[in-house]
Formats: C-alpha cells, sequence, structure tokens
C-alpha cells in the first residue's frame, strides 16, 4: 500500500506556465489558462531550481493567482510554473500515522522516518457529510476534566468552542483533554503556534502516552498563510479518516482564529473588500464549511457511526468574546467553554467559568439527579458572584440570608472540585461524586 502510495504521487507529465508577476503574497501566472483550476497544486521554479509548492487560488484578466506554501526568495519574473499531479493535492493516511507529528502537506516533523501511506488518497477539501444521512450525537463522553465533564457535559460528535484570551492556561487545558478523554483517537492541529513551544507541547504537556495514540499536525506562526490555512483542512481530514473506520475522534485545533487570520491575509491579498473588522466575507463563508465536517459520521446499515468530537479554541482578541470571529463559531457550534483571566489570576487552574460556559447537549446526557444537582451549583455559585463585592465592603452581615450564607459556605467547596492538576484525570461518575459532596457541606 505505501508503495502504492508513492507511484501515485510520481509525475508522469510536465504541463508548464510562466510567472509574470509577484505582488505581495500573490504570484500572477501565464501560460496555464483552461488547465490549472483553482486548488491545483503547483511546483514554481526558483533561480536556484528549488520546487515552491504553491496553490492556484484564483485567476483575474486570464492571468492564473497562485499563493506559495513557502519563502518566495528566488524567484524571478519568468520562472517556470510546473502543474503538479492531482495526487499530490490528496493525503494517503494510514494507521501508521498515529504517534506521528507532520506538517500540513503531510510530510513528517518528528524526524521517525517516511510515512506509510494507504490504500485510498484523500482530497483535504470536501463538503460535510449530507445532513440527513449522518448519525445522531453518540453516548456522553468522559473528558476526563471535572469542571467540563459536570457543568459542559458533551456526547460523542459534539463541537464545543473553547473561549480564551492568551495566557489564561488554553493548551495546558488541551494536553488533559489529549491524555485524560475516553476517545479511540486525538487528532491535534496547531495552527499558527509559536515555534519554540511545540517541542515542549508534544514533549511535556502531552507526553508519550498522549502522542501514541494521536496525529499532530503543526504549522508555526512564521509559515505563509496558505500553510496555516492548509493545517486546518489536513487535520481534519486525518479526523475524518479515523471517523470513517468507525472510531471515535478527538479534534483538537488550536486555534480557529489562526486560521481565520489565515483567510484573511488570502482574500485580502485576492483583492476582497475587507468587511467586519479587516475579515473579507470569505473568511465567514468558509468557516462552517470547515467547521460542519466534524461531528457524527455518515449511518452505516447497521445503525454504526463514527463520530468526530471537536473542540475548537478561540482566541479572543482584549478578551472580548463578542469579536467577529469569536461571534460567527459561537454561532455554528454546539457550547462553548469560556476562560477567565480573572480566575487565572485567582490560581485556579483550568480557568474555566462555569456560569458562562455552555453544552446545548447536557440535557440529554444527564439524568434527573445530576441535572438537578448541576443547576443547583449554578445557582450558589451565581448568587456567590452577585454578594461577593458586599461581603468584601462589609455590607452583608452574616445570618441576613439562608441562600447568601450557604452560597459563602459552599462556593469554596465547589471551587475545589473545579480546582484540578495538570497531570490529574477525573472520570465522569467520579467528578459528579465529587460535586455531590461538595454540595453537601
Amino acid at each position: 500500500m505505501a508503495a502504492r502510495a508513492r507511484l501515485r504521487r510520481l509525475q508522469t507529465a510536465s504541463v508548464g506556465g510562466t510567472v509574470t508577476n509577484l505582488l505581495g503574497l500573490r504570484v500572477d501566472i501565464e501560460g496555464l489558462n483552461g488547465v490549472a483550476a483553482v486548488g491545483d497544486r503547483l511546483d514554481l521554479r526558483g533561480r536556484d531550481s528549488r520546487a515552491i509548492p504553491a496553490e492556484v487560488i484564483g485567476f483575474n484578466d486570464g492571468a492564473l493567482q497562485a499563493m506559495a506554501f513557502g519563502s518566495l526568495d528566488g524567484l524571478t519574473h519568468g520562472a517556470e510554473a510546473v502543474l503538479v499531479n492531482p495526487y499530490a493535492n490528496m493525503l494517503d493516511v494510514a494507521p501508521s500515522w498515529l504517534g506521528r507529528v507532520i506538517d500540513p502537506l503531510g510530510a513528517p516533523l518528528d524526524r521517525l522516518g517516511p510515512l506509510l501511506g494507504g490504500p485510498e488518497p484523500r482530497a483535504t477539501r470536501v463538503p460535510a457529510p449530507e445532513a440527513t444521512a449522518r448519525a445522531r450525537l453518540g453516548p456522553r463522553i468522559d473528558l476526563g476534566v471535572r469542571a467540563l465533564n459536570c457543568f459542559a457535559t458533551c456526547r460523542q460528535g459534539q463541537r464545543l468552542g473553547l473561549f480564551s484570551g492568551s495566557g489564561v492556561g488554553k493548551s495546558t487545558l488541551l494536553a488533559m483533554l489529549t491524555r485524560g478523554t475516553a476517545c479511540d483517537v486525538v487528532v491535534l492541529a496547531l495552527v499558527g503556534e509559536r515555534g519554540r513551544e511545540v517541542r515542549e507541547f508534544i514533549e511535556d504537556d502531552l507526553g508519550a502516552d498522549g502522542l501514541a495514540r494521536a496525529v499532530v499536525v503543526v504549522a508555526t506562526s512564521d509559515s505563509p498563510p496558505l500553510m496555516r490555512r492548509q493545517c486546518a483542512y489536513t487535520a481534519m481530514t486525518v479526523a475524518e479518516y479515523f471517523r470513517d473506520q468507525g472510531r471515535s475522534v478527538l479534534l483538537l485545533m488550536d486555534s480557529v482564529t489562526r486560521f481565520c487570520l489565515a483567510l484573511r491575509e488570502i482574500g485580502l491579498s485576492l483583492g476582497e473588500p475587507p468587511a467586519t473588522r479587516g475579515y473579507p466575507p470569505g473568511v465567514f463563508a468558509e468557516l462552517p464549511r470547515l467547521l460542519e465536517r466534524a461531528g457524527p459520521g455518515v449511518q452505516q446499515p447497521d445503525g454504526s457511526a463514527g463520530h468526530i468530537t471537536g473542540l475548537f479554541t478561540v482566541l479572543v482578541e482584549g478578551d472580548d468574546h463578542n469579536e467577529p470571529v469569536a461571534d460567527a463559531v459561537r454561532g455554528i457550534l454546539d457550547g462553548h467553554i469560556v476562560m477567565d483571566r480573572k480566575i487565572a489570576e485567582g490560581g485556579r487552574y483550568p480557568a474555566i467559568d462555569v456560569l458562562r460556559s455552555l453544552s446545548r447537549t447536557a440535557a440529554t446526557v444527564l439524568d434527573g439527579e445530576q441535572a438537578g444537582l448541576v443547576r443547583r451549583a449554578r445557582a450558589v455559585l451565581s448568587l456567590h458572584a452577585d454578594m461577593v463585592d458586599m461581603v468584601r465592603l462589609g455590607a452583608y452581615r452574616a445570618g441576613t440570608d439562608a441562600a447568601v450564607d450557604e452560597a459563602l459556605r459552599l462556593t469554596p467547596l465547589i471551587e475545589d472540585v473545579l480546582r484540578q492538576g495538570r497531570d490529574e484525570t477525573t472520570g465522569f461518575h467520579e467528578s459528579f461524586l465529587r460535586l455531590e459532596q461538595a454540595m453537601r457541606g
């Protein structure tokens, strides 16, 4: 199968054009009209004969418009642009990819040798499964994090947004989910991540046990926008491969915001007008096309189906949770988890604001006793948040209101339940047992 995958990628013919213009990130090419289409892969031949991979992203006035996956240094006017074998734009995903770290083009980054290809090449930009053919959401999934198990209970195939500012503990929470979630496969997309943090995250946060069942796709912040965009598509394609095998897949994408920033750079280079805070309309058209691919797969005749449980992080600028990307993502997904800077500054990790976090499917998987326990805990935390300033100012005297007294007594116990170490994993039933004990006082 690996040999067949390599044979598919061999270049059997050469059809070329000429680079006529370079403006910012955009390369104009003539001579491929009627041959190359949007989405096709090209090789731009630089002055030193180095092949620079590129992709056709549009056309204008008889010239193709392309953007490169790498640096354009050394590219000359009149350089050759060669149309690449269509299979070069596909991924030969195989079970042997588990435990590997790859780039968005499917090349290994971990120095562990070549990736062995599977029998079926998969395109990276495909539509979501037909809505009426998809399976329903699966059973409850154990995330291993008490705050999420209790206050944002999730089902297999559900899609959640993780909204966070910078430096609030987002990466650590992702690592906890990677190690502690009860799933078969984890696919992790690091879109626009800081280069120095990649090894630290893989080796320290993820660890050998977490990596063993994971595929990590990396595009660092210095990568061209096309590479950062492709990182999200590649990770989704890998997740779809394992989902179509009937497996339960956890897809973690960090972050959707950087994916949208890459789309913005591409759109502006094509001449799209900026609309909402500098984002062209194409960004918000592409976002649901990506996110809708996650979720349940097509239901098989026997009723079985694989699932992609997606958790997509959103970097909120200046902790503004109503900025355009956050607002669009929140409207598409099935729930949201909010991380709060004040909670992190108070030393409670993971810094999840359970009052502002919501899973839209929690009511369908919690029994009456569990749902009642969560409602009561939310009421206690909400009342404490309303009264805490009055207590600090000395404007409230103990014994005045029994409900307030109870909230002041129980909130520290609930906070202890929500506080969890980075190497600690707690199952679903134990999470509710600890919450129940806290609510008893």
